[in-house]
């Protein structure tokens, strides 16, 4: 989310551009994680790829990320307290 967000502020890219590019990113990244777990010498983890219901429940985990309300203080935000 925060990389979405400096994307449209550092240097503005279209919104839809910016999603575009996360929608390649996540898909990329599911698909190296699915080659992961099949094959001989797959991870022993036990998950098997499901596009289809694994879309869903991303979609579903998303869509609750954006509806939760926002946690605690941002640590990253917060102004150094002193020296270590």
């Amino acid at each position: 989310m925060r990389a979405f967000w400096q994307s449209l502020g550092d240097d503005p890219l279209p919104p839809m551009a910016a999603l575009e590019a996360a929608a390649r990113i996540v898909g990329t990244l599911y698909t190296q994680v699915a080659r992961a777990h099949e094959g001989p010498n797959a991870c022993r983890c036990g998950w098997e790829p499901d596009p289809d219901g694994d879309l869903i429940v991303l979609e579903a985990n998303l869509a609750a990320a954006l509806l939760a309300p926002e946690r605690g203080p941002d640590l990253a935000r917060m102004p150094a307290a002193g020296r270590a």
